[in-house]
């Protein structure tokens, strides 16, 4: 079973935070897909049997992409 979910974060200002964000996501175990834009909208698909909602906006805010409040779901 795979969970879906758009997450808003704040930090992306240009194509490089973009890029970034991919390389903070990149190889995290349980992740199917991610896309983001310029908007700070992050489109995650994973596997919760493997990790969690938690776990990946944990990995976004420690390379400087925090969630921002009330976003997402």
């Amino acid at each position: 079973m795979t969970t879906e979910a758009t997450i808003q974060v704040s930090g992306i200002r240009c194509e490089r935070c973009v890029g970034r964000l991919a390389v903070a996501l990149q190889g995290h175990a349980g992740i199917e897909y991610a896309n983001a834009n310029l908007l700070g909208q992050v489109s995650l698909a994973w596997d919760p049997s493997v990790t969690s909602r938690e776990e990946i906006i944990a990995a976004l805010a420690r390379s400087g992409f925090p969630e921002l409040d009330g976003a997402g779901e």
